[in-house]
């Protein structure tokens, strides 16, 4: 199972809370056509851990917890995570005095899958946006159809299973509801288990 993270971006938007996804290739190995935010596994150029002013104590904490004993430190995770964004976006986020990212669900691809992913899933509001929030200029194309969207529309997607649990984790959270830990639907074995990483 590959180590990958993934930035869920989100905004204020004339209908409410809005983030950005974009469309795979109907060609792609991993879930081709379907909707999805900007990540991917962990490479061999993120062994730079990413500077100060991203990740809070909290969530290195949980980063760490619960991983494999060959797993990425959580600023490692972090710089694949800023990786990801701006190779399929085009977007950069800066540091922050208050930390920009947020630690918001876990998820591992079962077995049987062409490729397998430890996935996990950090919220960043576009203020920590260096630059045009629709600046897309400079993305690679892996992602298509770049857009904003309210997140009923987000919803209403072809989108993978786990992104649909992790768009109702968002609504929820930016609604303000607490949450008891760090959602983790672990498929690492034969067996799948639901954890909380508190």
């Amino acid at each position: 199972i590959c180590p990958a993270a993934t930035v869920v971006l989100w905004r204020e938007g004339a209908r409410g809370a809005e983030v950005l996804m974009g469309q795979r290739g109907a060609g792609a190995v991993f879930m081709p056509s379907k909707y999805v935010f900007p990540g991917g596994r962990v490479d061999p150029e993120d062994a730079a851990p990413a500077g100060e002013g991203y990740l809070g104590p909290d969530c290195r904490r949980r980063l760490g917890q619960m991983a494999p004993a060959d797993a990425p430190a959580p600023e490692i995770m972090v710089a694949a995570a800023l990786r990801e964004l701006t190779e399929e976006t085009g977007l950069s986020l800066q540091p922050m005095h208050r930390p920009a990212l947020r630690f918001i669900f876990r998820a591992s691809t079962p077995p049987g899958k062409t490729r397998r992913f430890d996935a996990r899933f950090l919220l960043a509001p576009a203020a920590a946006i260096a630059g045009d929030a629709e600046g897309f200029g400079a993305a690679s194309g892996e992602l298509q159809h770049l857009h904003w969207l309210p997140l009923p529309d987000a919803r209403a997607l072809d989108l993978p299973f786990i992104t649909e649990i992790v768009l109702a984790e968002v609504a929820a959270l930016l609604a303000g509801k607490d949450q008891p830990g760090v959602p983790f639907f672990d498929n690492s074995t034969a067996t799948p288990q639901f954890r909380r990483i508190t």
